[in-house]
C-alpha cells in the first residue's frame, strides 16, 4: 500500500497484526525518483529510485525478534534474496532492524570497528549476508561516542543496543568510482534527507 502523507509518500508491507510490518518514507524528491516498489513479505519491502549514473535500490526490512525460530529469521533471509533479485544492477541498500549485535570486533571489511559490545546469535547471519552478496555494515566504520551508537533500548531502559544497520552492496558490477561514493556518509544523508 502506498499513502500521501502531507508531502511525504509512505510505501508500505504489512499485514493485519501489525507486527513486523515496514515501510519507507519518501520526501517529494525522492517520491519523485521511486520507479517501482514491491512488498516481498510484512518484513521485507524493496523500492527502485530512478537516479543518474545507477539507479538506486532499497531494501528496507524489520527481522523477526531475536527469540523467533531459526526457521523463520532463515525465511526472512531468503526473502531479502528475493528482492535484490528484483533489483537487477541497481546499487543496492538493505537498512532497518537486524536484531543482531555486530560487536566491536571486524570480521573481515564487512563491517567496521564501531560497533557496541559483543555480538550475539543473529550477528553469524547478518555478516554471512555482507559476506556472500559484497555488503558492507557503513554505520559501523563511523566512530562516534557509545551513547550515540544505540538504536534500540529494552522496556525499562535496561539495556541499550546498536541492531539497525545500513547495508551498501559494493560488488564488482557497480564501477569503482560508484562504489566508493556510495560509501560516503554524504550519500547516505542525502538519501535519508
Amino acid at each position: 500500500m502506498d499513502l500521501k502523507l502531507g508531502s511525504k509518500t509512505l510505501i508500505y508491507s504489512g499485514g493485519h497484526t501489525h507486527e513486523g510490518d515496514v515501510g519507507i518514507l519518501f520526501d517529494v524528491t525522492a517520491a519523485n525518483s521511486l520507479g517501482s516498489w514491491c512488498p516481498i513479505s510484512e518484513r521485507v519491502v524493496v523500492a527502485k529510485l530512478v537516479t543518474k549514473p545507477l539507479n538506486l535500490g532499497i531494501i528496507q526490512v524489520y527481522t523477526p525478534k531475536t527469540d523467533s525460530e531459526d526457521v523463520e529469521v532463515e525465511k526472512f533471509y531468503e526473502e531479502i534474496e528475493k528482492a535484490k533479485g528484483y533489483l537487477n544492477k541497481d546499487i543496492i541498500i538493505i537498512m532497518g532492524g537486524f536484531n543482531a549485535k555486530v560487536g566491536d570486533v571486524r570480521v573481515e571489511d564487512d563491517d567496521g570497528p564501531s560497533g557496541i559490545g559483543t555480538e550475539n546469535e543473529r550477528e553469524s547471519m547478518l555478516i554471512e549476508l555482507c559476506q556472500i552478496n559484497d555488503f558492507t555494515i557503513t554505520n559501523t566504520w563511523y566512530q562516534n561516542h557509545p551513547k550515540r551508537q544505540w538504536t534500540w533500548k529494552s522496556p525499562g531502559d535496561r539495556s541499550r543496543d546498536k541492531i539497525d544497520f545500513i547495508l551498501i552492496q559494493t560488488n564488482s558490477e557497480t564501477p569503482s568510482k560508484h562504489r566508493n561514493h556510495c560509501l560516503g556518509p554524504t550519500v547516505i544523508q542525502i538519501i535519508f534527507q
